[in-house]
């Protein structure tokens, strides 16, 4: 009877023993586990946020921003200087009768006066201002929340501003921009269409996540 009942004990502690062993092997698995989603998320955020910063520079160069004002004028060059003979935005941003956009800026550059030329060429929205009244580049975060706020940004979600760097005329332009008065050819923006697009794209995977406002 002892026998039994020391056989019974022994059963029983290496029963309790096993299942304590298993129990701390799968919180500890489960714990792993968790933090490898996090580590894994955190990073894809981060990736994204890297991405965005590319994308930025992008858009606050002087081939983006010079129609991304907050004015009520385009502006030229590199040093972002005011659009001669006091052209101003209009109603639609297409400039005002006598003085649209499209009677100098036709469908292609024309080098040999130096005047840029793309399709339906136009201002940006103010609601796609880029730059404050100081003629200072909105920050980071100030940019990217413009360009994600679908109540501004013409309803477009990631897959749609992807797009939109891919293939619209006006963003191709910035990469072709042709000549100046004076000969020369104009400066490009600091990544190439490519790298570009490859930024939005792994920005648009994270979520299109935006920095923290400082």
């Amino acid at each position: 009877m002892l026998a039994t009942h020391g056989l019974l004990l022994r059963v029983f502690v290496l029963t309790l023993s096993v299942s304590v062993t298993w129990i701390a092997l799968s919180t500890r698995g489960a714990v792993e586990l968790g933090e490898s989603k996090t580590t894994a998320a955190d990073a894809k955020l981060a990736d994204g946020l890297a991405a965005w910063e590319q994308v930025y520079s992008v858009l606050t160069s002087p081939r983006c921003i010079n129609c991304h004002t907050a004015t009520n004028y385009p502006q030229q060059g590199d040093d972002r200087h005011r659009h001669f003979a006091n052209i101003i935005r209009g109603p639609e941003g297409k400039g005002v009768p006598a003085l649209n956009c499209v009677s100098c800026h036709q469908e292609v550059n024309a080098d040999s006066t130096g005047v840029p030329g793309g399709h339906n060429w136009h201002l940006a929205p103010l609601s796609m201002r880029w730059q404050d009244l100081n003629d200072q580049a909105l920050s980071s975060s100030a940019v990217c929340r413009a360009v994600t706020d679908r109540a501004r940004n013409e309803n477009m979600d990631g897959r749609a501003l992807l797009k939109h760097h891919e293939d619209a005329a006006l963003v191709l332009w910035a990469w072709n921009p042709g000549r100046r008065p004076d000969g020369t050819t104009r400066t490009l923006p600091p990544l190439t269409h490519a790298e570009f697009v490859a930024a939005t794209r792994l920005w648009v995977e994270a979520g299109t996540p935006c920095p923290r406002t400082k």
